[in-house]
């Protein structure tokens, strides 16, 4: 009898194993890194027959830990890093290249001149996005040109485009024996190839970048039966049922089923999702995508925020400044001081994201006086995690009407609790942490069990969705605008350096 689904975490730097059991918590975690190739300034790669290679490692780990059966699973799904790009032959199955990475800055160029003089938002009423590096579409048009025959041969039908998801799923049921080419649609909108309304490929978006459309995936739900593993692998015969790109699996993980729910994930870097429900809302500072769809039910949407720099700040203060020895001493550093002294802290190392969406900013530390101590330095880093946060949200409640009541959060610094109460105190909401905080893996696993039956309904995983901390808001409304105000004058001053 199946005890556990499988999921199968594939993220920037690892590829992870995670058995999920049916009351959704973890038994068995199995972990590989893979490589990281930067041929130049800007180019970020990935060795794709690497993290195949990693995810078979994982998988055959993961069940050997437990001495389980193949048919102790009932099912396998897969989240993963969104926007990598992997293009390969559909006979031999080698990669044409390496994949190009989201972090990739390559395309600049070819963005540009793609927006042409409509701009970045020429596809965006469509597609939910701007014209940016970020996304799949101009990765995809860059190796077409770049790689000798490449066009050709995926005019002729010869090759295949794929995210990771895709790239996964092609080799785990046959690969050039019959592999499955598809992707998902939280992982299609994330190309800026995909109309929003009618979750297929976009045609103007094709033909402005020159992209034929038989190189792409079939688009289909999250969470729907694929196919079979196949090969010598731990999990051959269970039926691989669903595919998430990341932050819609942490927001299906979080069970963010409703409009208005949120999730924020802090990591390197801060993700922030709002279910919008049936509704698509398009707004200049925040990116249009869809969130996890389970077979024939409607389409939810969701605005996401991505915040360049919140754990990152942390490391600088380690790494570079020698501030403090390891990232757990932030908090306690922190907690030294009862307020920031007047120090506020713009970590805009490479410009600022979501709502700002500028590149000329800078990082400054503002506000110095010769009271401030390093204790004011850390809580003002750990503050400025907590302001973005806030300024994301408040982009999502000035377009959107979907009544926002807390946040979920997820990810490595939610185990500080001096930042989580400083969270819930600027958004003037409670912030909830999960027991499970693996949530990217636990949304592929819940979506890929509502497929096979393995839970029933969402009201199900609801039940098995357990919060372990709450915070309440504790700071009063003006004190708490008068520190926004603080915080917004620091921005100001970050802006315009480069």
């Amino acid at each position: 009898m199946a005890r556990y689904v499988a999921a199968i975490d594939q993220g920037t730097t690892s590829t992870r194993l995670i058995l999920f059991d049916r009351d959704g918590r973890i038994a068995a975690v199995e972990r590989r890194e893979h490589s990281q190739i930067h041929p130049r300034a800007g180019w970020v790669e990935h060795d794709a027959r690497e993290i195949w290679q990693r995810t078979r490692e994982v998988i055959d780990g993961a069940l050997q830990s437990l001495d389980l059966a193949p048919d102790e699973i009932a099912a396998v799904g897969i989240t993963n890093q969104r926007e990598t790009t992997v293009i390969w032959d559909r006979e031999t199955g080698e990669p044409l290249h390496n994949a190009i990475v989201w972090q990739d800055t390559r395309t600049a160029a070819l963005v540009r001149e793609l927006a042409g003089e409509q701009g970045p938002d020429r596809l965006r009423e469509r597609v939910g996005l701007p014209l940016s590096t970020y996304f799949s579409g101009p990765k995809i048009a860059w190796l077409l040109e770049n790689v000798p025959g490449a066009r050709a041969r995926a005019q002729a039908g010869e090759l295949a485009f794929g995210t990771i998801d895709a790239w996964l799923l092609w080799n785990l049921t046959g690969a050039s024996a019959g592999g499955v080419h598809a992707t998902d649609v939280t992982n299609a909108s994330r190309t800026m190839l995909m109309d929003l309304r009618t979750l297929d490929w976009h045609e103007p978006s094709l033909e402005l970048m020159g992209i034929p459309r038989q190189l792409l995936p079939e688009i289909r739900s999250s969470g729907e039966v694929y196919g079979e593993v196949r090969g010598e692998t731990a999990l051959a015969g269970r039926p691989l049922a669903a595919m998430v790109g990341d932050q819609q699996a942490a927001l299906f993980g979080q069970t963010c089923f409703g409009a208005g729910e949120a999730k924020n994930t802090y990591g390197t870097g801060s993700f922030l999702l709002v279910n919008t429900g049936a509704e698509i809302v398009r707004c200049q500072s925040l990116l249009t995508s869809v969130a996890a769809k389970v077979g024939a039910e409607t389409t939810d949407y969701v605005l996401e925020g991505s915040i360049a720099v919140t754990g990152a700040a942390v490391q600088w203060l380690r790494d570079q400044i020698g501030l403090i020895g390891s990232a757990a001493e932030i908090e306690d550093l922190a907690r030294t001081v009862s307020d920031n002294g007047g120090v506020y802290f713009v970590p805009a190392f490479s410009g600022l994201f979501a709502p700002y969406w500028r590149d000329d900013a800078r990082g400054v530390i503002v506000g110095l006086t010769a009271y401030a101590r390093a204790g004011h330095i850390a809580r003002a880093a750990l503050e400025a995690t907590a302001w973005q946060t806030r300024e994301v949200l408040d982009a999502v409640s000035e377009i959107a009407d979907v009544p926002l009541s807390e946040l979920k959060v997820d990810g490595g610094m939610t185990a500080d609790e001096l930042l989580m109460q400083f969270q819930a105190d600027v958004l003037g909401m409670p912030v909830v942490r999960p027991e499970v905080t693996e949530t990217t893996a636990l949304g592929a696993a819940f979506a890929a069990g509502l497929a096979v039956g393995f839970w029933a309904d969402r009201s199900e995983l609801r039940e098995r969705w357990r919060p372990s901390r709450r915070w309440e808001p504790a700071m009063d409304e003006q004190h708490r605008e008068r520190e926004h105000a603080q915080w917004r004058k620091a921005v100001a001053r970050s802006l315009d350096w480069a």
